[in-house]
């Protein structure tokens, strides 16, 4: 028995296929998803998304967003952003992960709307950071794509 994952941005569907799971941060913590899986709606965190297709992990990063657990084993993440372990640029991250840390603190006395935002950028770089130097030096396989 497999699922039937969907993981779409604002931009583009990033992956749709069947796997055998798929494990992701939420508000409460992190969750992995298998067959048989209770209906479920959650807010997601960024962080690192697992998936497991015929024995093999796969990675994205993936930010704010949600999961909803479908009756009949399907999984539909509507995320902010997700990019693919292989999409990212680990020069270009830690860039936009500087820009976020000085933009944080520009905003430390702004207003808090204002600061709010900027702390969500930073969690998404971190979260990209984190994901891209604990898959790339583990030379982690190419997601496949969308089908």
């Amino acid at each position: 028995m497999k699922l039937s994952l969907r993981i779409v941005t604002p931009e583009r569907v990033v992956y749709e296929d069947e796997v055998d799971s798929v494990s992701v941060m939420t508000e409460t913590g992190e969750v992995t998803i298998l067959p048989h899986h209770i209906p479920l709606v959650s807010a997601l965190r960024a962080g690192e998304l697992r998936l497991k297709k015929d024995g093999e992990e796969h990675f994205l990063a993936v930010s704010t967003g949600f999961l909803e657990v479908r009756p009949e084993n399907q999984v539909v993440i509507l995320a902010d952003t997700a990019e693919r372990v292989e999409e990212l640029e680990l020069e270009k991250i830690e860039e936009a992960k500087e820009r976020a840390r000085r933009l944080l603190e520009e905003k430390r006395h702004v207003d808090d709307d204002a600061f709010a935002a900027a702390a969500a950028g930073l969690e998404r770089e971190l979260a990209r950071y984190k994901v891209v130097l604990k898959r790339k030096s583990r030379g982690s396989r190419q997601t496949p794509s969308v089908e």
